[in-house]
This record gives C-alpha cells, structure tokens and sequence, in this order.
C-alpha cells in the first residue's frame, strides 16, 4: 500500500475550470491530492517539475506554452509523468500529438465529473502497477546484490570444471560485471593443511582461517582485477584478469605460512587460449597443489629458497645445501626424487620464467634482463634461454613461435 498519495497538477488559464476539476473528483479517496495549480504554460512547467507531480490535468490553449509544449518538455524531464487532456477543442490534431507523447485520456470541456473519474481512476491503477513492478525489481535486484558472491562463486567453479560454452561464458561476465575477456592467469591454492604437530581444527576455526586466507590473497592480489571464489573441493580460485608476477603463488604460500601458520600450496599458470581454455589451465593447477603436497619439508624449504635466491649468479648446490645443513649429495638426490629436477634445472627455470615476465612485461635491454634473472653474462643468458626455450630472448620477445614455458612455479 503506498503510503504518500500521487501529486497532481491541474494547468488551466480559467479559474472557474481549475475549481472545478479540484472539486469534481475526491482525490483523497482516490489516493491522490492536488498538490499544485497553474493559469498558464510556464507556471505549469515549474510547478510540475519542482512538485514532481505524477499526473497533470492539462489544458491545451495557455498563455505562454500552450499544452503540447509542456506535455513535449515534462515528457523530456520527467518521463514518468502521466497526462489527461483537458481541452475545449475537439480536434484530431490535438489527440494526435498527444497520443504520440503519451497521454492517458483526451476530456472535453464541460468535463463530466464520472467521465473524469473513472480516467484518473485508470491513472492511478497504472501507477500502483507500475509503482508495484518498480518494488518487484528493486527487491529481486536487491537480492542479486546481495548473493553476487555466491553467483560468481557458482560460475567460477562452473566455468572451471567445463560445464558452460562460449556464449553461456559471455554473458555471465557481463551479468556479474566482469571483465568481457579471459583472465590472462589462473592461481589455484589448495589449504588449510595444518602441520603434523598440529591438532585437527574445528569446522568453525577451519572457517575463520580460509576466510583469513582469502584477505590474504584478495590483498596480495591488490588493484588487478580479479575473482576470488572457493570450488566446490575446497580449492580457493583466483582468476586474473590483470596479470600478477610468477612468485605471487610463493608470496601467498609464505603470507599465510607466517600470518595463519598454515601451509597451504599454489599454484599459478597463464590463460592463453580464450575463455574455453580455463578447464585445463585449472586442471593443471589442481593437480599441481595436490602434487605439491606430497612433498617433504625439506624440498619445500629448498624450493623456497631458490625462489628468494635465484637471482644470486653465485648460487651453487654446495651454498645451498649449506644454508639448509645438509649435504649437497642428499640434497640432490631429494630433489631429483621428488621435483624431477636437478638444482641446476630448478634454478635456470626459475631465472628463464623470471627472463620471460621481464620480455613480456617490460622494455628493459636483454643485459639488464640477463642480470635480474641471476646472470652475470648475456652470452651466458642467451645461451640457457635458448636451450630451454628453443629461441633467443630477442626473437621471443619479437613473438617468434616457441614451445611451452617451463614448468614450475
């Protein structure tokens, strides 16, 4: 039930018809009150649209502006408003610009109080319906505000898992207010494990710490447009759409290891084949974290560390192990079992992933390139980034066709 009567205007030049259109309908009864008069065009205007008024009564021949213009000028600034012609002229003209602005009736003078009535009785019936449609879709848009989070939550994991095609994708960005194009990085980060001297935590303690964690990344994540959303594992789902630095996945590992004093694993991997590409990028990524957690303290300590010393061209398998007190042999032998990988390959693929966001991301000449990957020689740089990526930084960053990047991290 609305509570505030509709306000309406009579604009006539004649006293006596203004007086009469006042007393010819119980407004009150009808929901609406006579909130303002007019003896000519211009007054009408003014009034009309400082009362904001939702129905004016409104003569055709004024002074000044006549009934078209002000019908012609409200429609423009007040597009709501509703208008009944009064009019002592019954003209084809007259009814055919009104009909074109949009009046509700065309009434001539005498009016007949019934006949007036039952036209404004129409107009309010209109309103309330118009009025009850505008509260259906403030509520319904309300409530899509307010659940935004899990919609976005619902289509991330949709999209991620390949349940939506192009179009489908297409549209639920535009719904949800994201950004048209693919995310250009995917960062998948698997939690809470808690350490082996921990005690199994409580549901509601599990909850407060992902929700902890997830302020981590939204703000590790920063100004970049992105989506955070958790699947339906557990998984929380970073999507990109600005691109990160390749050590965000370690800078989220290490912020939430240090805050929370949980592990928790990420995993990070760049979106290059549209939107329908993301299934396997997140594919790829989950099977990373669960990956990675099989691994033993040690290789993530030592992984760790090449991720915050790589770029030392002094690093060598003996300072390393040193650092972590143990033997270079052991140590090598760890990594190769669990990574694959020698810790001379862990290194360069650190330094080439790191050589490949500086070609794709900056102007810097390949010497400096060189030595903020841990080179202190550019022959020496070429030579790696050739052998691991099959062209020579210059021709990479002229877009010659190459394979994959290298794996990790």
């Amino acid at each position: 039930m609305r509570e505030e009567p509709y306000r309406v205007l009579i604009a006539d030049d004649e006293p006596i018809i203004r007086e009469g259109l006042r007393e010819a309908v119980n407004w009150e009864e009808l929901g609406m009150e006579v909130a303002g008069e007019a003896e000519d065009g211009e007054e009408a205007l003014e009034l009309a649209l400082s009362l904001r008024v939702h129905l004016v009564l409104v003569d055709m021949n004024m002074p000044f502006l006549n009934g078209i213009s002000v019908m012609r000028k409200l429609r423009e600034r007040l597009p709501d408003c509703r208008f009944v012609i009064i009019t002592g002229h019954d003209e084809f003209d007259y009814a055919r610009e009104g009909i074109r602005l949009g009046v509700e009736d065309y009434i001539l003078k005498p009016v007949n109080p019934e006949l007036l009535r039952g036209v404004v009785l129409r107009v309010k019936e209109s309103l309330d319906s118009e009025a009850k449609q505008a509260g259906y879709l403030k509520l319904a848009s309300e409530q899509i505000r307010r659940n935004i989070p899990l919609l976005k939550a619902r289509f991330g994991q949709e999209w991620a898992e390949g349940l939506l095609n192009g179009e489908e994708i297409e549209e639920r960005l535009k719904f949800l207010g994201l950004p048209a194009a693919s995310p250009v990085q995917l960062c998948v980060i698997r939690w809470p494990e808690p350490e082996a001297a921990q005690p199994v935590m409580r549901e509601s303690d599990r909850q407060l710490y992902l929700f902890a964690a997830e302020n981590i990344v939204s703000e590790l994540a920063g100004e970049r447009r992105h989506m955070l959303i958790r699947d339906s594992g557990g998984l929380l789902l970073l999507f990109l759409w600005d691109a990160a630095e390749a050590e965000i996945a370690a800078h989220i590992e290490r912020s939430v290891r240090r805050f929370l004093k949980i592990t928790v694993q990420a995993h990070i991997e760049s979106v290059t084949s549209g939107t329908e590409s993301l299934p396997n990028v997140y594919k790829r990524c989950r099977e990373a974290v669960y990956k990675d957690a099989q691994l033993s303290p040690l290789v993530r300590r030592a992984r760790e560390y090449i991720r915050d010393y790589y770029g030392d061209p002094d690093l060598t398998l003996e300072s390393f192990a040193r650092d972590l007190q143990v033997s270079p042999v052991y140590l090598s032998r760890v990594l190769k079992k669990e990574l694959g990988d020698s810790f001379v390959a862990l290194v360069t693929h650190a330094r080439i992933r790191k050589a490949i966001e500086l070609l794709n991301t900056t102007d810097l000449p390949i010497y400096e390139i060189a030595e903020q990957s841990g080179y202190d020689s550019q022959h020496y740089f070429s030579t790696a980034f050739k052998k691991v990526m099959g062209v020579s930084p210059n021709q990479y960053r002229r877009g010659a066709a190459f394979p994959d990047q290298p794996s990790g991290r």
